[in-house]
């Protein structure tokens, strides 16, 4: 099973990410220890039928978010990294400006200084200035930002296709395998000569 996975689910619009996640690495067997904001458990009634003691039930542990003295606040306790799904703007600048506030920021302080990987699923459009200063921040200090934008090629056919999509690119991160969308395997151009890279015209 390896290390354990951080999975963080904050208020934002987009909570089935971070359920469906953990739903996903149950049915895969992987260990994960979840912090939730109350701001996320308010969403989970507005955007899903699932109950708070459901999501905390597909987790193999679950912290409350003001225990700063919890196994994922100190670098000592080993972990694959975490990945914050949906990521709101007030977390994500905590986490730009070090301000560890709760136990999630705290947790993703902790694994961006010990070089792990920490995925944040930004969910916010548009974006002014303010908000792409700090995924730049973030980026600088080692996160990955990877907002969940839909992709296509693979050719969803329910909402729940490119929720999966977008778990799926989250856990390539962090080096889980998964099944969840069809990978781009490359394709075959009429327009590109046999053995050549020379494009007809």
């Amino acid at each position: 099973m390896g290390l354990p996975l951080i999975v963080a689910i904050t208020g934002a619009t987009g909570v089935i990410y971070g359920v469906e996640m953990l739903r996903v690495l149950k049915e895969l067997g992987h260990e994960t220890h979840l912090i939730i904001s109350d701001a996320a458990a308010l969403n989970l009634s507005i955007e899903t039928e699932y109950s708070l003691d459901e999501v905390k039930g597909l987790a193999s542990v679950v912290y409350n978010n003001q225990n700063i003295a919890a196994a994922v606040a100190s670098g000592s306790f080993h972990t694959r990294g975490m990945i914050v799904a949906p990521c709101t703007v007030k977390t994500l600048s905590a986490i730009a400006n070090s301000f560890t506030y709760n136990l999630l920021v705290r947790a993703a302080d902790v694994t961006l200084k010990e070089r792990r990987k920490l995925v944040l699923m930004f969910r916010e459009t548009p974006l002014h200035k303010g908000h792409l200063d700090l995924m730049s921040r973030a980026a600088d200090y080692g996160a990955i930002i990877l907002p969940p934008m839909p992709a296509f090629y693979h050719q969803p056919e329910s909402i729940m296709d490119i929720i999966h999509q977008s778990i799926g690119k989250a856990l390539d991160q962090v080096g889980i395998e998964h099944q969840l969308f069809k990978r781009w395997s490359g394709q075959d151009s009429p327009e590109l000569e046999k053995g050549s890279l020379r494009v007809a015209t």
